[in-house]
């Protein structure tokens, strides 16, 4: 799965070369987008191309549209940041039916070279369900296909996994080997020790992944809302915190299975309502009745800082707390200032702690910082993802 031709194993020039990137970027209500990260991202990839002398066509979905034109996920807003961004003109085809009129005269007027942005592909009901019929218009605009959207890449869509059979070669491109490289070292052949900290809310979507990772890492610290039901399946009061009560037994099994390297929280810091400016106190053990859970306490802290002083890998994959309250991210802000200070390969991933890292301003200071939350997450899983299968093998 890791061993794919990329961008630099193609000679471009003078080749329609179509780009499935991740443009999935938030929009505010004027239509401005919020969060540029996902079109910084795929920059290198674009102007690698440019600068060999392709003409770049580019695809991507944003929102969900089901099927259908709404004007409020157009990618309208991103050809002009991506124009701004490369200094020099995006020409947006703004078809309803993505490949229509304007995108055919826009790639039949290109000159080495140029740029031309597609309309979201998700405006085409096809594309989820990978119908050729889709494909095969995406592959008519194209001599060679390059896949650098890794946030879709568990999915096997028209624009990913459909147009790689059609058009070849089709390759990697930068932010895709990037993601393949980081997370696959991590989880196959890692400099020890490995660490990984899982946090959010729920040990359901987890399932999987600690599993998976139980079999790799050297230790593995559970916080956020997830730490509850393992708390629970320890015979602990947990009050009105965060559980899945269908999950306790497989909390239990996993604390069994996983016992000298699950690392649980020991106090917590916990408040009777769901409100940043609520009383709160430290507890340790039980949490009494009325009382939720918010955050992981002090001398947790300090554990887990513990755990992770001779770590020479870690992935990180959810919040310890609400860090969206201030009074409440005193965990994932300690977690995230000692990453930012370690001397180990930091790996995040997964939406809230990449918002928790883009919040504290921290991404440059993480080895890497997956643009995938789903892919990243299936990843861990071990899981193969479709898109990345479906490029053309290295020799």
């Amino acid at each position: 799965m890791l061993n794919k031709l990329n961008v630099e194993s193609v000679d471009v020039k003078g080749k329609r070369v179509l780009v499935r990137c991740d443009f999935n970027v938030p929009l505010n209500d004027k239509q401005e987008i919020t969060d540029d990260t996902r079109i910084v991202a795929a920059l290198p990839t674009i102007e690698y191309l440019i600068k060999n002398g392709a003409k770049v066509i580019l695809c991507s979905h944003m929102g969900k549209p089901k099927g259908e034109p709404k004007p409020e996920l157009s990618l309208a807003p991103v050809a002009k940041k991506l124009s701004e961004k490369l200094g020099k003109d995006v020409i947006f085809a703004a078809d309803d039916n993505v490949v229509g009129d304007n995108a055919k005269a826009a790639v039949a007027a290109m000159s080495d070279g140029d740029v031309v942005l597609l309309e979201n592909t998700r405006y085409r009901k096809e594309e989820t369900k990978n119908v050729e019929t889709f494909s095969k218009e995406l592959a008519s605009l194209a001599d060679v296909f390059v896949n650098d959207a890794f946030g879709t890449a568990h999915r096997a869509h028209c624009s990913n996994v459909g147009v790689s059979a059609l058009v070849k070669p089709a390759v990697a491109g930068y932010l895709i080997e990037k993601e393949i490289k980081f997370l696959g070292n991590a989880v196959n052949s890692p400099e020890r020790p490995l660490v990984a900290i899982l946090g959010g809310s729920k040990v359901s979507t987890k399932i999987s992944v600690i599993e998976n990772l139980l079999k790799k890492v050297d230790k593995l610290i559970i916080g956020g809302g997830m730490a509850y039901t393992f708390f629970a399946s320890q015979g602990k009061t947990i009050g009105n915190s965060l559980v899945e009560p269908d999950y306790i037994d497989y909390a239990k099994k996993m604390l069994d299975e996983g016992k000298d390297k699950l690392v649980l929280p020991v106090d917590t810091v916990i408040t009777e309502k769901f409100d940043n400016d609520a009383p709160s106190k430290v507890v340790e053990d039980n949490i009494p009745d009325g009382w939720m859970g918010l955050d992981i306490g002090p001398k947790t802290i300090e554990l887990f800082k513990s755990v992770l002083a001779d770590a020479k890998t870690v992935v990180w994959n959810g919040p310890m707390g609400v860090f969206e309250m201030p009074n409440f991210a005193k965990g994932t802000n300690a977690i995230l200032d000692l990453l930012v200070d370690l001397d180990a390969t930091t790996i995040v991933g997964g939406g809230d702690s990449v918002a928790a890292v883009n919040q504290a301003g921290a991404g440059d200071k993480m080895s890497h910082v997956s643009t995938g939350g789903g892919a990243s997450m299936e990843f861990l899983e071990g899981k193969e993802l479709p898109g990345i299968a479906a490029l053309d093998d290295a020799e």
